[in-house]
């Protein structure tokens, strides 16, 4: 008698995602298309944005213009020594794109490969992880961001690291749940009894069904991304001293409030626009992935 193979949960999971039923959701969801065009609008502006107004990083400095109102000369006013500030949100939004979609992927792979296994695996291992888990939750994230961050040398990849060092503990937690329900399936249990080893078993047949629920974990993850980046450039220990950022423009703007406020309604409006866009992709995402909304 010969057996039957396994279903096919990658190709499952992926003809659901592609369904009718699934297009229908989409267009339904409001929140979703809000969401994909905000974020689409920032990746065009951060990708070629700083083709367009130039400079290739190096903000030019305009003494003459120092703290200048918006105007003909800056249509978003100036900074300290002139900078022009409508440059320097350009270059701040590829700046924010690169940190928090490169701390989102960073704590999401992380976390995805130690909840995933400890909830798979089981047992002692399981109880060790979650243990690991508990410790790192007792730390507010945002303190120990700045500890990493100031330990660290400035640099676009040490801020990631930084903000990964206990963002990735969420997606571990949610990696585990999912796991815990998935491997006690039908199709799970099919493929250990015709023979499938346990690393193919997590990688093709449990993990492709648990991708829902973690990809609105990270879209909802880049907006916190956003704004711990922007708390760290505000504090002056995120990317390198002279780089351009939406966090340095609101430290700049605070010292000059009542004299340059577009300093700080510019870059916060930048921020805010920004941490919606995500927000309102993940609501989308929430929508249209999770069969219980």
């Amino acid at each position: 008698m010969l057996l039957s193979p396994a279903p096919s949960s990658t190709t499952s999971f992926f003809a659901s995602f592609f369904s009718g039923r699934l297009f229908k959701r989409m267009k339904k969801s409001a929140a979703l298309w809000i969401g994909l065009a905000i974020t689409a609008l920032l990746v065009v502006i951060g990708v070629f944005g700083p083709l367009i107004v130039g400079s290739d990083g190096l903000l030019p400095i305009h003494l003459e213009l120092d703290l200048a109102p918006p105007s003909v000369a800056g249509r978003l006013g100036r900074g300290e020594n002139g900078v022009d500030v409508l440059t320097a949100l350009v270059h701040g939004a590829r700046v924010s794109l690169i940190v928090s979609f490169t701390a989102t992927t960073l704590s999401l792979s992380i976390g995805v490969l130690f909840g995933a296994t400890a909830g798979f695996v089981g047992g002692k291992v399981d109880a060790l992880a979650m243990r690991i888990v508990d410790v790192l939750l007792a730390f507010p994230g945002i303190l120990l961001a700045i500890y990493v961050a100031a330990v660290l040398p400035p640099s676009l990849l040490n801020v990631a690291i930084a903000l990964s060092a206990t963002g990735w503990v969420g997606y571990a937690r949610l990696a585990r749940a999912q796991v815990l329900e998935v491997k006690g399936r039908e199709f799970v249990q099919a493929a250990h009894a015709l023979g499938a080893s346990k690393p193919r078993v997590l990688l093709v047949h449990v993990l492709p069904n648990i991708l829902g629920p973690l990809l609105i974990q990270a879209s909802f993850g880049l907006s916190t991304a956003v704004l711990a980046e922007a708390s760290l450039s505000f504090l002056g220990i995120g990317v390198p001293p002279g780089t351009p950022s939406w966090g340095a423009l609101l430290d700049e703007g605070v010292a000059h409030l009542f004299v340059a406020p577009h300093l700080v309604l510019f870059p916060g409006a930048c921020i805010a626009v920004c941490v919606l866009g995500f927000n309102f992709l993940g609501d989308g995402l929430r929508d249209v992935l999770d069969s219980k909304s």
